[in-house]
């Protein structure tokens, strides 16, 4: 018996070259502004159009600042790249979610919250966070920009195919926990290659469980343990969330789409290349320590120390700690923070903010620390205001930004200075990634309020 990612593949593959690539058919491709242009030009420089346009959505993400949207962007690259995606979807006839539009926020939340991300898809953009929509049971990956030509072009892609890797979590998480220290409890054990090559279904008690927020969080993270991509099967919980969806199907499009879906998993005698088995008992909350997110440990641990870490890999582990101002050994347990960033594709949705108030609730901001809340979409902040979480945030010294990818990488206004260490709910901490000489150390949202409010690293569970 076929996987449920056998199964999906399969029926997209157009034709086979015989010890060679796939050529895949795409559902969906998204575009932002920062890997399309060059597949644009190419189109242009080649006097075509796009093969199926009702089939691409272009929206802007990363260089959007997230205050004064109304107002063009101060910096040229950025205004240049968000401009050049608007003309770009209108030449080719392509959807565009601009700045200031309702449906505008980071791609890889849209997607899935719009309904455009629906199981059963092969679904691509030019970022590899990409896996994020694999938690709607679509096949979902990262492509590069030459790629996302080929898709405008074509609505196909030439693909190897990856081999299949399943990760099953049993048992219940204890307090604390979420998704997030799920996946970095899960890179921590697999390292940042432990997946290379693999597409990866995550099952079990523990995943079964997850809100599809927390699914959408677990998916995002695939790419950081070197997977092609990560994936959920569809299932009850994943259809209520879709249904009534502005792009979902309607009616009795909607009845036939769910008996299709309702297919869509992997057989009981379904072989995998690799199958690994964790118990959400023995994750605790967690946090990262280095320069990669495979570098994590439980909040309480201590940084290893040198002799744990295989020789070869000594001389870049204390690479790692010195960039950070760490030292093997260590806890970071009350370590003083600079900055908190709540938000990314990995976190910067409603039931992110839940979270995150649930820890503030009856605390103030810590007066020593400079706080970035950053709804994922317009969706999102609409619901905030709509709730009267805005206010709430607001009495306790916090402020709800525009949505945008902000923190999570050095390409709009929202930059960590150098030095200066943050407590980020983002994906990667790789030196300078959230701005020049910035430290990063990865958390959940509810790590990430227990730091805002302390002022240092903190347990959520103390609070």
């Amino acid at each position: 018996m076929n996987t449920l990612f056998d199964k999906i593949w399969d029926s997209h593959v157009v034709q086979k070259v015989e010890d060679g690539p796939s050529q895949l058919y795409i559902d969906r491709l998204y575009c932002h502004e920062v890997t399309s242009p060059q597949a644009f030009d190419g189109l242009r420089q080649r006097g075509i159009k796009c093969y199926r346009p009702e089939k691409i959505f272009c929206i802007p993400d990363h260089n959007t600042p997230t205050h004064d949207q109304d107002k063009p962007i101060e910096d040229e690259v950025g205004r240049t790249q968000v401009d050049t995606l608007a003309r770009n979807a209108e030449e080719f006839g392509l959807e565009h979610f601009g700045m200031m539009h309702p449906k505008n926020g980071i791609i890889h939340v849209v997607g899935p919250e719009r309904g455009l991300s629906l199981p059963g898809m092969t679904i691509v953009c030019g970022d590899s966070h990409t896996s994020t929509h694999g938690a709607m049971g679509a096949v979902a990956f990262g492509i590069g920009t030459s790629e996302v030509e080929m898709v405008l072009a074509s609505q196909c892609i030439l693909q190897q195919k990856p081999k299949s890797m399943r990760i099953n979590i049993e048992g219940k998480f204890g307090e604390g926990v979420t998704a997030k220290d799920m996946a970095l409890y899960l890179m921590s054990k697999l390292t940042t290659s432990g997946a290379t090559g693999y597409f990866v279904e995550y099952a079990g008690e523990a995943v079964r469980n997850l809100s599809m927020e927390g699914r959408l969080t677990l998916c995002n993270l695939s790419i950081e343990m070197g997977a092609r991509g990560g994936f959920i099967a569809p299932d009850e919980i994943t259809f209520e969330y879709i249904r009534d969806r502005e792009y979902a199907p309607k009616g009795e499009d909607w009845d036939k789409a769910v008996e299709y879906w309702k297919t869509l998993k992997s057989g009981d005698d379904a072989v995998f290349d690799k199958e690994l088995t964790f118990r959400a008992e023995d994750i605790p909350p967690m946090v990262t320590y280095g320069t990669n997110p495979g570098m994590g440990m439980g909040i309480e641990d201590s940084i290893p120390s040198l002799e744990t870490i295989p020789e070869e890999g000594r001389g870049s582990f204390l690479k790692s700690l010195d960039y950070m101002g760490f030292k093997p050994g260590e806890k970071l347990i009350g370590t003083k923070v600079d900055y908190v960033f709540l938000g990314a594709c990995t976190n910067g949705r409603i039931e992110d903010f839940y979270a995150f108030a649930s820890i503030v609730n009856g605390r103030r901001k810590h007066p020593d620390v400079i706080a970035w809340l950053v709804p994922g979409s317009w969706m999102v902040y609409d619901q905030l205001k709509k709730e009267g979480l805005d206010k709430f945030f607001e009495r306790a010294g916090f402020e709800i930004r525009q949505p945008g990818c902000s923190a999570c990488l050095a390409m709009n206004d929202d930059k960590i200075p150098a030095g200066k260490l943050a407590v980020s709910t983002s994906n990667r901490n790789f030196e300078g990634r959230q701005g020049p000489g910035a430290r990063t150390v990865l958390a959940s949202p509810l790590t990430a309020a227990a730091a805002a409010v302390t002022g240092v690293i903190t347990d959520p569970r103390t609070l």
